[in-house]
């Protein structure tokens, strides 16, 4: 199954009471509204600033080609410092 945001493969998420589809690329889960088409025409720095810290360091290490758990890493000890 394709996500309808960032196009990328679902995968079936068995953490919840109910299983659902979730992606791991943008954190869009199953049966959620996806955003108007006018929304999606957004700079990046728009696009981040309405990420949690997981979405934003998917978002940053898939750009970079870097492993998202060092990405994250060095965001919370920026948050930090």
């Amino acid at each position: 199954m394709k996500c309808p945001c960032c196009g990328n493969e679902m995968n079936l998420d068995g953490h919840r009471k109910i299983d659902m589809y979730m992606c791991y690329e943008c954190g869009y889960i199953e049966g959620r509204n996806v955003e108007p088409v006018a929304a999606v025409n957004c700079t990046n720095y728009e696009k981040i600033g309405k990420m949690n810290l997981n979405e934003m360091a998917a978002f940053v290490s898939a750009g970079f080609g870097l492993d998202s758990k060092s990405v994250a890493l060095w965001l919370e000890r920026a948050a930090v410092a």
